[in-house]
C-alpha cells in the first residue's frame, strides 16, 4: 500500500501525540522550558513514574531530548522531532493551495469565455 507523503515516518509521532497526557507534557515543556521529571510532576497531574514513562515514549519518537545533570535528567522539546509531522501536514496545505489555484484558474477562464 502506498503511503501519502511521509505518513509512514509521521505515524509514530502521531501515535505518541495521541495520548492527551503526552500532549500536556510536550506543551508544558514548550511553554515552561526545560525541566526535570520532578518539576513536570508538579505541573502535570500525574505521578513521577507516569511522567517518566510518557517521556520515554516522547523521546523514542524524537519529540523530547534530555541531558543528565548530576542525578537528574533535564528534558526539553526537540524541534527536529516534529519535522516529519510538519512535512506530512504541509502536504495538506500544498493540496489546499493547489485546489485554490485551480479554482481561480477555472473562474478566470469562465469569465474570459463570457466576454
Amino acid at each position: 500500500m502506498e503511503t501519502y507523503g511521509s505518513l509512514e515516518a509521521a505515524g509514530p509521532v502521531l501515535d505518541a501525540l495521541g495520548d492527551p497526557t503526552r500532549r500536556v507534557i510536550l506543551e508544558t515543556l514548550r511553554t515552561g522550558g526545560p525541566c526535570s521529571v520532578g518539576v513536570l510532576a508538579e505541573r502535570v497531574p500525574v505521578s513521577r513514574p507516569a511522567i517518566s514513562q510518557h517521556l520515554k515514549v516522547l523521546g523514542a519518537v524524537g519529540l523530547v531530548q534530555h541531558e543528565s545533570r548530576g542525578t537528574r535528567n533535564i528534558y526539553r522539546v526537540h524541534q527536529a522531532g516534529l519535522d516529519e509531522l510538519r512535512s506530512w501536514l504541509d502536504q495538506f496545505w500544498g493540496d489546499t493551495l493547489q485546489a485554490y489555484a485551480d479554482h481561480v484558474a477555472r473562474t478566470v477562464r469562465l469569465e474570459e469565455e463570457r466576454k
